[in-house]
């Protein structure tokens, strides 16, 4: 399941560069995540660094991008070589 920020979502700048596949950027309103793009940091950290740097709470998991961790470790080799 790719992660999901939400109309909470303050633009304070934190989570972006922390993102090691580069799925965060700033959206028309707030910071947006490419589904396409996000592991859940599988394959780099043990937890999404998003969502361990964001100051309120508002990245929450993406109902509508399940993926198992098999699913998100074939994403990020695809991602990353």
């Amino acid at each position: 399941m790719s992660l999901l920020i939400t109309d909470e979502c303050i633009n304070c700048d934190v989570c972006e560069p922390e993102c090691p596949n580069g799925a965060i950027s700033q959206g028309p309103e707030i910071y947006v995540i490419d589904p396409n793009l996000c592991t859940e940091c599988v394959g780099h950290y043990d937890t999404p660094q998003c969502v361990e740097v964001c100051p309120v709470d508002c990245i929450p998991l993406d109902p509508d991008n399940k993926e198992t961790f098999d699913e998100l470790m074939v994403k990020y080799h695809k991602i990353n070589g």
